[in-house]
């Protein structure tokens, strides 16, 4: 078995979009047993500090809080491996380890997240695909941030900027006819004060919040 870690960037859509994956259910259950033990019945399992994330070797997906990582080099773009925090190869900490879901927008990082790792077990090749196994929720070592609120990337939170498509922007780059997120709710009525434009999403099943609370960026 390996686990391969694929980049999911947390910006760049908009707000009300959604990717629907239909895995089916029975074949989910019957790998997440597989996943818990070796072929000779025994159970298993490993820190993904001990060696690359793509080995096939028996290696683990499991991530915790705190563990760092960064780009796989004798991976393929955008796969990623466990590195010790002091490690040059280290790009990003992981704020927080989410269940991975079928419904992308279903996850919800914590604010800050620079960038989010899918981490995803295979069987036989690791070459790319997989089940999702975990999401991993990393901000990066560097000071580059675009996962703050306001800075443009990262998922949509209080304090962000948004086009009139409600695509995020960066508040530095806001004109007359974009917007301040104040809050993100499930209906109108929840809006705090201060909401002037409160802008109703399309449909999304597993996203948290139906209504952006906004108001005049500039």
């Amino acid at each position: 078995m390996a686990a391969n870690h694929t980049t999911r960037r947390p910006g760049g859509r908009a707000a009300g979009c959604l990717q629907a994956l239909m895995v089916p259910l029975i074949l989910v259950g019957i790998i997440a047993a597989w996943n818990h033990f070796d072929d000779d019945g025994s159970s298993s399992s490993s820190s993904p500090s001990d060696s690359s994330s793509d080995s096939s070797d028996g290696t683990s997906s499991e991530w915790k809080a705190g563990d760092c990582g960064g780009p796989d080099p004798e991976g393929a773009e955008e796969r990623h491996k466990a590195f010790d925090c002091d490690d040059t190869g280290a790009t990003f900490k992981a704020l927080k380890i989410m269940d991975s879901a079928v419904l992308p927008d279903s996850v919800q990082c914590p604010a800050g997240t620079d960038i989010m790792i899918e981490v995803s077990l295979t069987f036989g090749s690791s070459d790319g695909g997989g089940i999702p196994n975990s999401t991993v929720c990393g901000r990066n070592l560097s000071g580059d941030h675009p996962g703050d609120a306001g800075a443009g990337g990262g998922q949509l939170v209080k304090g962000d900027c948004i086009d009139a498509d409600a695509q995020e922007i960066a508040c530095a780059q806001a004109g007359s006819a974009d917007h301040k997120v104040l809050g993100l709710v499930e209906t109108e009525a929840e809006c705090p004060s201060g909401t002037t434009d409160p802008l109703r999403l399309t449909l999304a099943i597993g996203r948290p919040y139906d209504v952006i609370c906004a108001t005049a960026a500039a």
